[in-house]
């Protein structure tokens, strides 16, 4: 499996980074498109944070990597050199949402609305970028028979046989997922508009993180924190909170009622 897409000037341009790209373009294609369906669609204030919260990702992404394997890196120039990947999603994720947190009250937009939006069109961009994996021939499973691979498409399992192995091609499963919920999401988004705000981005996080969970127990080159795995770590921790949020918006307001009803 070559990695190299093709070169420009002897620059080699990786099918990591395109497919990278072509993730990023797709979400914000989508999110322009919801946002201008819902009527908060600001061309400046859209593409101002869509600036800010790739940059901010990707930074977050690079050193959620590099932060746990440091023992990888001899210099701060191999830190910075994503030619050869090494960008962790949940970094991405976490610096993109604190970032969008701040740029849209700073603006004082619809920070919740902007949340479901982006939120669904990230699982797409995932589901994409999942490929770039594929083509380094990262985020692979554990090794499998051959007449387990043998259920997949050829080129699936010439990606997945590595050094006379095959290996789960996990990248696969997180992608298959992301297109799921991410079309899910978008027919419920469309079908029932008046659902609270910040319903979706909650449920994007819960869909991405129960397969990451499983997902990640397949895989052998998790990031790890001592005998923990990170991914699944933070999965478990980000369903928690987001069910605990889906509870409190949805319960809040007959809380409410009941203590109207109680004074009357």
């Amino acid at each position: 499996m070559n990695p190299v897409a093709f070169e420009i000037f002897g620059v080699s341009i990786m099918w990591y980074g395109i497919f990278i790209s072509i993730g990023v373009m797709a979400t914000i294609i989508y999110s322009s498109l919801m946002l201008k369906r819902v009527g908060i669609y600001n061309e400046d204030d859209f593409f101002g944070l869509i600036i800010a919260v790739i940059i901010s990702g990707f930074v977050g992404a690079r050193l959620y990597y590099v932060f746990f394997n440091l023992d990888l890196y001899n210099s701060l120039f191999e830190v910075f050199n994503l030619r050869q990947g090494g960008l962790a999603f949940h970094g991405g994720v976490i610096f993109g949402l604190i970032t969008m947190v701040i740029y849209t009250r700073k603006k004082k937009m619809d920070t919740l609305r902007y949340m479901d939006i982006i939120g669904i069109g990230t699982l797409l961009a995932q589901a994409v970028g999942r490929w770039g994996n594929f083509f380094n021939q990262e985020a692979h499973g554990s090794e499998v028979s051959k007449g387990f691979i043998e259920k997949f498409p050829q080129f699936i399992q010439k990606g997945m046989l590595i050094d006379g192995k095959y290996y789960h091609p996990t990248f696969l499963y997180e992608s298959i997922n992301g297109v799921l919920w991410f079309t899910v999401l978008t027919f419920l988004f469309l079908k029932f508009p008046k659902l609270k705000k910040g319903t979706f981005i909650a449920l994007a996080i819960i869909g991405n993180s129960m397969t990451r969970i499983i997902v990640e127990g397949l895989r052998t080159d998790s990031l790890m924190l001592g005998e923990i795995k990170v991914a699944q770590l933070v999965g478990g921790f980000a369903i928690l909170i987001s069910l605990i949020y889906l509870l409190y918006i949805y319960t809040s307001d007959f809380t409410k009622s009941n203590k109207k009803k109680k004074k009357k």
